[in-house]
């Protein structure tokens, strides 16, 4: 008979925590991989010209061509600059807003219809207005960056903290809980998930404003490096550009997961993964 002791059992959950993120690991690579491969069929039998679609070696080439005469590490910079200042302002805004408009219905039922309002018209329609306001240098792309990103993250925040169930605060006055403690005992574990969330959404609406805002007298960055390319008709650059950028949003909304998870040791569901 085989007996399984209690300092066997942390090694065994290590196994197998390890085990499922290698399949979760394997199968979300699946799909990439099959349209990596189609990808190169198409190259290879000529179904579209290359200079509609060029060959993934074409691609890699022109990354490895950037990344060694250093206009990639330099255009990535800029675009990294942008996004960290646009989201940060964004962010901040956004939870502080929301976090206000949430814990206030009164204020929220006054500011609410014309937020919701504005919140349905896309960045873009808003770049006009704004470039009377801050001109078209470096300002316009942070608050166009901050924008996008406050949205949802406003959002995300005042839904999160309105729908705290009631008996969560009825369990806080039961026990009379000051009011930092009805913060943070309550509240907050609470409106997290949801949260975390608005910030992944809005870290994804920055990434997306960043090639619209970098069109505007822009000479730098990985937006301008796609409109470049389609304005010499190198199809290869666009391309290379739209995967660096693919791959630090993946990167960047990996990041915000494990942090969700590391600020939320009571929610077993992040702590195991989604």
């Amino acid at each position: 008979m085989t007996l399984t002791t209690s300092a066997n059992r942390p090694v065994e959950q290590r196994l197998t925590n390890s085990s499922g993120v290698l399949a979760d690991v394997a199968y979300a690579m699946t799909l990439p991989l099959v349209l990596l491969l189609a990808w190169e069929f198409s190259a290879r039998l000529g179904w579209l010209p290359e200079q509609i679609l060029p060959a993934p070696k074409v691609v890699w080439a022109t990354i490895v061509e950037l990344w060694r005469d250093g206009s990639l590490i330099d255009h990535t910079f800029v675009s990294l600059r942008r996004v960290a200042v646009g989201f940060t302002i964004g962010a901040l805004s956004g939870l502080l807003a929301g976090a206000l408009l949430g814990l206030l219905p009164g204020i929220r039922a006054f500011v609410w219809p014309i937020f919701t309002a504005v919140a349905q018209v896309n960045t873009l329609a808003w770049v006009p207005l704004l470039v009377l306001f801050v001109g078209i240098d470096e300002e316009l792309k942070y608050v166009c960056i901050g924008w996008s990103t406050a949205i949802p993250v406003t959002l995300a925040t005042t839904r999160s903290i309105a729908n705290v169930s009631p008996n969560l605060l009825e369990l806080g006055r039961v026990f009379n809980f000051t009011p930092l403690q009805w913060m943070s005992a309550i509240v907050l574990p609470a409106a997290l998930p949801s949260m975390f969330t608005g910030l992944r959404e809005g870290l994804a609406a920055a990434w997306q404003s960043l090639v619209i805002v970098e069109l505007f007298a822009s000479f730098e960055g990985l937006g301008y490096l796609m409109i470049w390319g389609r304005q010499l008709f190198q199809l290869e650059l666009v391309i290379a550009a739209m995967l660096v950028i693919a791959a630090i949003g993946v990167s960047l909304n990996a990041i915000l997961e494990h942090l969700e998870r590391f600020v939320q040791p009571w929610n077993s569901e992040a702590l195991h993964g989604r």
